[in-house]
């Protein structure tokens, strides 16, 4: 004979079975994370403000941000751009674009790949760097490649 208690029985440990799997599928799931991941403070020697935010996604984006103020000639938006793993390195490459502060009109676009290596919350790379002008046609750049440095941001 059931009593009304047996009857939830079931459901329950059913419920219980089936998170336990959902739980342990998700462990063999996991995907291990790139170290080049996070946000890093870089500072760019070669760059008219040398102090720069990167953020290295795990679906291989990138984001580059500095003060617009860095540059008194220009003002550059943010470099979005991509990586991917290569051999014992990672490059990467983004693209910013700059307007004339004088005449508020678009000025080029800054190009630059990177070589990256990390090594635990450091990271080293050489930049090369392309100029273009609002034409597309490529300009004055700095002779590269050039190293830059960088130290991820952490909590305390």
């Amino acid at each position: 004979m059931r009593t009304p208690g047996t009857r939830f029985v079931l459901p329950i440990l059913s419920a219980f079975a089936l998170s336990t799997f959902g739980c342990d599928r998700a462990r063999v799931d996991a995907v291990a994370v790139h170290p080049l991941v996070g946000t890093w403070l870089v500072h760019d020697p070669n760059a008219p403000f040398p102090h720069h935010l990167y953020v290295f996604n795990a679906d291989g984006t990138m984001h580059q941000a500095n003060p617009d103020a860095g540059n008194p000639r220009t003002s550059d938006s943010d470099g979005k751009g991509i990586w991917a793993v290569r051999g014992d390195h990672v490059e990467s490459k983004w693209v910013e674009l700059s307007a004339d502060r004088a005449t508020r009109q678009y000025a080029g676009r800054l190009e630059l790949t990177m070589a990256i290596r990390v090594s635990g919350d450091s990271l080293t790379a050489t930049e090369t760097v392309k100029v273009f002008d609002a034409t597309g046609a490529p300009g004055l750049a700095q002779a590269t490649p050039k190293p830059l440095s960088g130290t991820r941001v952490t909590l305390p």
